[in-house]
């Protein structure tokens, strides 16, 4: 199935207001270039800013964003319509992901309903089959109505004590409810796919799903400066194997998709927007099949500023910043294939992400050694901005 025509609208509803900046890859320049979102038209601020990560790290990121001068590339549809690799012109620009040099990080079980799910995957062992007698049974001892409970908080401890004494606890359970946040890897920094872009699906899993969720912009010194959407590709039955196998079922070429765009915080778009951001996700098969669900960040267990406080403190730097996927809400289970065997995604699947103040993210799902690879690191990044005369720095 071809996405291009379902590509835009990309922008959020209030773009007007909104400090937008992404990435882009110019031909002309053999390389990527921060880019501006202006008036519908895309805007090269890299003579200012040589990597998303300067931009970021400015004091004030949406005012630097908005004196910046740059050169006009041309109408953010054109270029929009230029990214799927399927029908690229290789001579014109190109839209990338967002980030750059940041680490790329994502929280998970951060919502009840997810932590559910993964309670399951673990019980369940990656067995389909056996995931629907097991929710039951975990549903009928926990419950589903966790929203309430503070992670950390006495009351949590005291349930903890409650489903230790049942044979009921999971070491799900122990970040979703206990003190600590879990914090892991996604992907290398500059390996994630933006919008228009092939998302990753490893082939040996063939139980999977998409997580829409949240992606906050954190700078080297903890600030929250702005935030994205992101697909958290999940392999559900190579995780639920062994929560050892999280590395390979999180950390995948094109697994992590981020985008369309950074929206920088500022009067009009605010750590308290963020917050009550409701974000939805559509799945379209070439068979025909229709997904639809939504993740809320008004249900979330951890409030941002901790999940950010947790990946980026005293004990663990990052000098470039880092991005980090919230977690989500949604975990479908409507049967695809047969009765009993749940979700689980068709190559060719075309996935949007959407959220009105962060615009659209939209991927296809292909085998992750059909996806482009990842081959431009932050080596060829370094000898590209050189080439380019641009590492003198970035001049606000």
């Amino acid at each position: 199935m071809s996405f291009s025509a379902n590509l835009a609208p990309a922008l959020p509803v209030d773009a007007s207001a909104a400090a937008l900046a992404g990435r882009a890859w110019r031909p002309d320049a053999g390389g990527p270039s921060v880019v501006a979102i202006r008036d519908g038209q895309v805007v090269d601020i890299s003579a200012n800013f040589p990597t998303m990560r300067d931009l970021c790290e400015a004091p004030d990121p949406p005012a630097a964003l908005r004196a910046a001068a740059g050169e006009a590339l041309g109408p953010l549809d054109a270029i929009l319509a230029n990214t799927p690799p399927e029908r690229r012109d290789r001579t014109r620009p190109w839209l990338l992901a967002p980030t750059d040099l940041q680490a790329i990080k994502a929280a998970g079980v951060t919502f009840p309903v997810s932590m559910l799910e993964r309670v399951i995957e673990e019980r369940a062992r990656g067995d389909l089959a056996a995931a629907a007698a097991f929710r039951a049974e975990v549903r009928a001892t926990i419950g589903d109505d966790l929203a309430r409970l503070k992670p950390g908080s006495r009351e949590a401890l005291n349930l903890k004590q409650v489903l230790v004494a049942r044979g009921a606890w999971s070491q799900y359970l122990e970040v979703g409810i206990g003190p600590d946040a879990e914090i892991f890897t996604k992907a290398p920094p500059m390996a994630a796919v933006g919008t228009g872009m092939d998302a990753g699906l490893h082939p040996s899993s063939s139980w999977n799903n998409p997580e829409p969720e949240v992606v906050l912009v954190v700078a080297a010194n903890g600030r929250i400066v702005g935030a994205s959407l992101g697909n958290d590709v999940n392999l559900r039955d190579i995780e639920g194997r062994s929560a050892l196998l999280l590395g390979r079922a999180k950390d995948n070429n094109a697994s992590a998709a981020i985008g369309p765009f950074i929206r920088f915080l500022d009067a009009a778009f605010t750590l308290d927007d963020i917050r009550s951001t409701v974000v939805t996700l559509g799945v379209a098969g070439d068979d025909g099949f229709r997904l639809e669900g939504s993740s809320s960040m008004a249900l979330i267990a951890r409030d941002p500023l901790d999940l950010a406080g947790q990946m980026l403190n005293a004990h663990h730097h990052y000098p470039d910043g880092a991005v980090l996927y919230c977690g989500t809400m949604f975990a479908p289970v409507e049967d695809r294939d047969a009765p009993g065997q749940g979700f689980t995604h068709h190559a060719g699947d075309i996935v949007t992400i959407a959220a009105p103040r962060l615009g659209r993210l939209v991927n296809r799902m292909r085998r992750t050694d059909e996806c482009e690879p990842h081959l431009f690191g932050t080596g060829a990044l370094m000898r590209n901005l050189a080439r380019r005369g641009l590492l003198a720095g970035p001049r606000a």
